[in-house]
């Protein structure tokens, strides 16, 4: 049956081969648990058919037995009314030999309508078996590709991530950042000496102020002797 050859077709040995070449593996899974679940609806209308046929049969038989049962009782009666003399001998001696080979002809027809319900209903477990395990692959398959679906999101991720990050020129950044130290301790050394220099500036500056500030405090202390010397007063 179609069905039960498909029935590993996903998790066959050489799956990982095929979804290799195919452009996209997840939806070839995807394709092959719907098919798995087309044939499980195959399956299932199978198994209740078959299902269906054995419980007739089944009840065919059972009715069969009942039939031979009455033909027995009803030889058994006709029997008993020619005991009575209520029939006269060869009817009811005629009818009463019918009546048991319709009894056996219900019996072998029992006995095949029995057998037949056996091999039915062995039919029924052997697709019910299939079906279970179809439902499991089918439940089996479904985890596996949401598990399969979150680590190539993952992957998928991961590779474009660490893609950019391959296609930063390392060492060039390494070069660049060097380059920007040696600007700003070069710019840094060069405001210091700047620095230094108003320092130098300024000091120069202060000195010659300072020495123009004195200068007027000497006139002042000459011309505060020649007073006093005019004055007659002691120096």
């Amino acid at each position: 049956m179609s069905f039960f050859n498909r029935l590993f077709k996903v998790g066959q040995s050489n799956a990982h081969a095929v979804l290799d070449k195919i452009e996209d593996p997840i939806k070839m899974t995807e394709q092959g648990i719907r098919d798995l679940k087309n044939d499980l609806t195959g399956a299932m209308t199978s198994l209740a058919e078959v299902k269906s046929i054995a419980i007739r049969t089944r009840k065919e038989g059972e009715n069969a037995k009942k039939l031979a049962a009455d033909y027995e009782r009803k030889a058994m009666l006709l029997l008993q009314k020619m005991n009575s003399g209520e029939i006269g001998q060869e009817d009811a001696e005629r009818l009463a030999t019918q009546a048991l080979e319709k009894k056996e002809e219900q019996t072998t027809e029992a006995a095949r309508l029995c057998q037949e319900a056996d091999r039915h209903e062995q039919m029924s477990n052997t697709l019910q078996a299939n079906v279970n395990k179809i439902k499991s692959s089918i439940t089996t398959y479904e985890n596996d590709l949401a598990t399969l679906k979150a680590r190539a999101r993952t992957a998928a991720s991961t590779k474009k991530i660490n893609a950019q990050l391959a296609k930063i020129d390392s060492s060039g950044t390494i070069a660049m950042l060097e380059k920007m130290k040696s600007k700003v301790e070069e710019d840094e050394s060069l405001a210091q000496a700047y620095g230094d220099i108003v320092n130098i500036d300024k000091s120069v500056d202060d000195e010659i102020n300072a020495a123009i500030e004195k200068t007027p405090k000497l006139e002042s202390s000459l011309r505060l002797l020649e007073l006093k010397k005019k004055m007659g007063i002691d120096l």
